[in-house]
């Protein structure tokens, strides 16, 4: 146990030996702050159980809980919409619990914190001598939102309790039942029912409020739901609400607070606790500040390796909150939107956003956190299609998608041509890691075969024979033209993994022929006349341009077109365009480059990019902001930010298992546990003196795991050791059985 952990469980068992009323726990997956949050954006702390999800205030005397459900969203289905159009639709805000506490002395020893690791949100300070705690969890099993208020003295709340709507519903007020209920234009029903139980003490209905008296305690139960369906068939439209709204309320209300908290817990670890990582220490007086402080101590120049792991954490814990089996995918805000009309509409934006929200799902060990992406695609189908059909002539086969999409098929803001083959990728990578063959025969290969049928019927043909996605633009960046090396290199990447799709399903032989010839004319990727790698056919990038978008970057990351390994001089010129441009004006641009430098297999590049996001796109709540310091938050930045520190440490797309490709002199000493590889492989690794010490890596499927060592190691397996070299490329071809662990240690 490390030196964070001793001080965290030390800490925890103070909090557990005085009835949950004692110091807080502080270790690597705590953020807290010593104020209640009042900019929305910057301070509260987001929970969510994918598809419920809240922010937490902390005010002392007036508390604030926002929360919404994943599919309150106005819009239908849109074949040809814009931003702004009442089609596309905006991702709305459910509503607020307010609680009103009668007022006391000022109150000290505020503390309101974030718990990564179990998932828990909570706020303490003292009034009168006596300390009063909040706590917040967002449930996946039950399916409700848990608050519980508790004091170190009897009958020390009294206040009210409103449920207000956030389209201005009108609230029915019941013995300890707040409910409301509401019709969007689009004929989305919603509904959201809160409990409020008390231990001493009374509780009565009084105008729009629940009024509480002399309480020793409060519990909290809210349950919200719509009428949504992801099925284009039944109109995206289901059952009303009511029925299972009051269900799981009334369930989760009948239930001790002690069960439901223990039930979470155990169920968000399941996925949390399969990765921990070590990067070096911060010193005491440093880990033990609130996290703005850290942050402002970072943008000073100070080194915190332990707030760059909680920002790797917090990363999986926001895909975990935002995207389970059964719910949407996150959105550009994940399920944490404030408003009724978000920026960008909080919809899935397709030239990486959306993406991005999902790079981490496979190396970060949350594969089944990857499911609602392929489940919304997959539903979207047949409105992709007509959209598509409608645009671009009746007989044209396939489909691809604008840059905006609402979760009912419909569409806004101008057509992204390779955007449906961008997510296709996603199909073939959640294949590649887990390599479930049903998932590829009935979920993946029919997705990356259609997609496919849409560029035999779109590319265009040159007077040499070399393909060219005709009319293309590099997002957000530059004119429509011909060949834009965006669209060649996803075009090239998707005809790729079909053939190889094919091949593992062992079918369409002579269709994979056709795939290989027609991405064997596709324009490739070029090198300009200042060494750049060209962002269009012809060379006329601009050194000069520190442009947002890195859309050429595509071959590199998330492509395997270009690596330092196979393609050295085209990785070179990759290089040369990424240093030009700089390190990104955005959150999620900086979260791209962290990615880029990496499978570049520079370590402190990727570092400074590390240093940057976090000094310049991180809020005290560690959202990621969009621009420095200003305007909305995106999740992407956070997802981003995780893979590229996954990358850093582990790369398996390049044909083996690459074991500390891109580690930073920053991080001499460290270790991490539990990242996946491509073949279905979970690695853990150990290094000191910025040299691998100790590696483990377990065979989930079985088969030939390729790793990149460079050097003999001997390999440990069920008691036998055996000394393994690498061939002429660095790779070691190392047979394995599944469910066996494999011991790498150098020689």
């Amino acid at each position: 146990m490390n030196r964070k952990q001793l001080l965290g469980t030390t800490c925890l068992l103070a909090t557990a030996l005085l009835g949950g009323i004692g110091p807080l726990a502080r270790g690597e997956d705590i953020l807290w702050l010593a104020k209640p949050a009042v900019d929305w954006r910057k301070e509260v702390f987001p929970l969510g159980n994918g598809r419920l999800g809240c922010t937490i205030f902390g005010g002392v005397e007036k508390e604030q809980i926002q929360f919404n459900v994943d599919s309150l969203w106005t819009g239908d289905e849109n074949p040809d919409g814009d931003y702004g159009s009442p089609g596309m639709g905006y991702y709305q805000n459910f509503g607020n619990i307010f609680i009103e506490l009668d007022a006391g002395a000022a109150a000290t020893k505020y503390r309101r914190e974030l718990n990564l690791s179990r998932a828990v949100s909570r706020v303490a300070y003292q009034q009168d001598g006596v300390e009063f705690v909040r706590e917040t969890f967002c449930s996946h099993p039950d399916q409700v939102m848990v608050s519980r208020m508790t004091a170190s003295a009897k009958g020390k709340y009294s206040g009210r309790i409103r449920l207000d709507g956030g389209h201005e519903e009108k609230t029915s007020v019941g013995k300890n039942r707040l409910v409301f209920t509401g019709t969007l234009p689009n004929g989305m029903e919603y509904e959201a029912q809160l409990i409020v139980a008390v231990d001493g003490g009374k509780i009565k209905p009084e105008g729009d409020a629940l009024v509480f008296s002399g309480c020793d305690s409060l519990t909290i139960t809210l349950a919200a739901g719509t009428s949504y369906v992801m099925d284009y068939k039944k109109s995206w439209k289901g059952a009303n609400p009511h029925a299972l709204v009051t269900k799981q309320v009334d369930l989760a209300a009948k239930q001790a607070y002690s069960k439901l908290l223990t039930t979470h817990v155990e169920d968000h670890q399941s996925l949390y606790s399969r990765v921990a990582i070590e990067l070096g220490t911060t010193g005491d007086s440093q880990l033990a500040a609130p996290i703005n402080e850290r942050l402002k101590a970072v943008r000073e120049g100070k080194s915190d390796p332990d707030l760059e792991e909680l920002l790797f954490l917090y990363g999986r814990y926001l895909l975990i909150g935002s995207s389970r089996p059964g719910t949407l995918p996150g959105n550009l805000q994940g399920i944490w939107n404030h408003v009724n009309m978000a920026p960008w509409h909080a919809d899935y934006h397709s030239n990486i956003n959306l993406q991005m929200n999902y790079w981490p799902a496979e190396t970060a060990n949350l594969a089944e956190c990857h499911k609602p992406l392929f489940d919304l695609l997959t539903a979207s189908l047949e409105p992709f299609r007509k959209a598509t059909r409608k645009s671009f002539g009746e007989d044209v086969r396939g489909f691809t998608v604008r840059t905006s999409h609402n979760p009912f098929g419909g569409m806004g803001w101008r057509w992204n041509l390779p955007g449906s083959a961008w997510y296709a990728r996603h199909y073939w990578e959640h294949y590649e890691f887990g390599r479930n063959r049903q998932f590829l025969e009935t979920v993946a290969y029919p997705y990356l075969k259609e997609v496919c049928h849409y560029w035999e019927d779109r590319l265009k043909e040159l007077p040499d024979g070399r393909l060219v996605v005709p009319d293309g633009w590099s997002p957000e960046h530059g004119p429509v033209e011909d060949g834009v090396s965006y669209d060649q290199q996803i075009v090239w990447d998707l005809l790729n993994n079909t053939i190889e799709a094919a091949g593992e399903l062992g079918v369409d032989a002579d269709y994979s022929e056709k795939l290989a010839s027609m991405r064997d004319k596709v324009v490739g990727p070029k090198i300009g006349k200042w060494g750049q790698l060209q962002e269009w056919m012809e060379d006329k990038d601009d050194p000069n341009d520190t442009h947002r978008h890195v859309s050429h970057m595509y071959a590199l990351n998330p492509g395997r077109q270009i690596s330092p390994l196979k393609t050295p001089k085209l990785a070179e010129a990759a290089r040369v365009s990424i240093n030009a441009r700089g390190d990104g004006r955005t959150g999620w641009s900086h979260a791209w480059k962290i990615n880029i430098w990496a499978r570049l297999h520079d370590g402190n590049r990727a570092y400074k990019v590390v240093t940057g996001m976090m000094s310049r796109h991180c809020y005290d709540n560690l959202f990621d902001c969009i621009f420095h310091m200003r305007g909305a938050f995106q999740i992407d930045g956070n997802l981003g930010y995780t893979a590229g520190i996954a990358e850093m440490l582990l790369q398996s797309h390049a044909g083996a298992v690459h074991l500390l490709p891109a580690l930073p002199d920053a991080w001499p000493s460290g270790s991490v546990k539990g990242l996946r590889a491509r073949g279905g492989f979970v690695v853990d690794m150990q290094w000191q003196g910025r040299k691998l010490t100790r590696a483990t890596i377990r065979s989930t499927k079985g088969g030939v795991c390729r790793l990149h060592a460079g050097v003999p190691v001997v390999v440990t397996c069920v008691g036998r050791a055996f000394t393994a070299e690498p061939g002429k490329d660095g790779v070691i071809a190392l047979e394995t059985t599944k469910g066996q662990d494999y011991v790498i240690e150098a020689k």
